[in-house]
């Protein structure tokens, strides 16, 4: 996905490592992309050296020099390849550690397992709340003007968290009903 999302920015525009890091910051890249952002220098690199990408100038501030990468045509065609390939790739990824600590929650006490997933629902509202201001953040930078698809995806992280809110929720108060009759 690194190399995907570097030839994507590149074929936006020209730009140094440091321009494409702050634009996928920016865009929450790790998030939604799955990338760390600081292995973008390690792609750049190896895309130079495979002939996706090259040094169209070098820019000089004070003592400090940057290279400006664009995309080249081999880099064009290898791009829509990665975007083939990310297109057919399948999606579905299970919360499976979550599933495995729901499935033996039963070996614990009851308050420390309902304990355990008021902080999970923590971390989903984090995460919501993350989504959300990614959102806005874009929207600020692209002036109102999201791609309908770039807003489908945005919608659609938005809903797997609520997704998994609700199954945290539904867990939560599985266990609250057995504990009450197991005082019964």
């Amino acid at each position: 996905m690194t190399k995907l999302l570097v030839l994507a920015m590149l074929g936006l525009k020209p730009m140094t490592g440091y321009d494409i890091k702050v634009m996928l910051e920016l865009n929450d890249a790790e998030r939604w992309g799955g990338v760390l952002i600081g292995s973008i220098y390690n792609a750049l690199k190896k895309l130079e050296k495979d002939g996706y990408i090259e040094v169209a100038s070098i820019e000089s501030t004070g003592l400090r020099q940057k290279a400006i990468y664009q995309i080249t045509e081999k880099g064009k065609v290898y791009e829509q390849q990665l975007i083939i390939e990310a297109l057919e790739q399948s999606s579905v990824v299970y919360p499976t550690t979550l599933y495995s600590g729901v499935s033996f929650a039963f070996k614990l006490p009851n308050e420390k397992a309902i304990c355990a997933l008021e902080k999970q629902k923590k971390i989903l509202e984090d995460e919501e709340k993350a989504i959300t201001v990614g959102y806005q953040a874009k929207m600020h930078a692209m002036q109102g003007e999201i791609p309908e698809l770039t807003q489908l995806a945005f919608a659609n992280m938005l809903e797997i968290v609520k997704v998994q809110q609700k199954f945290v929720q539904q867990a939560i108060k599985i266990m609250q009903k057995d504990q009450i009759n197991s005082l019964e």
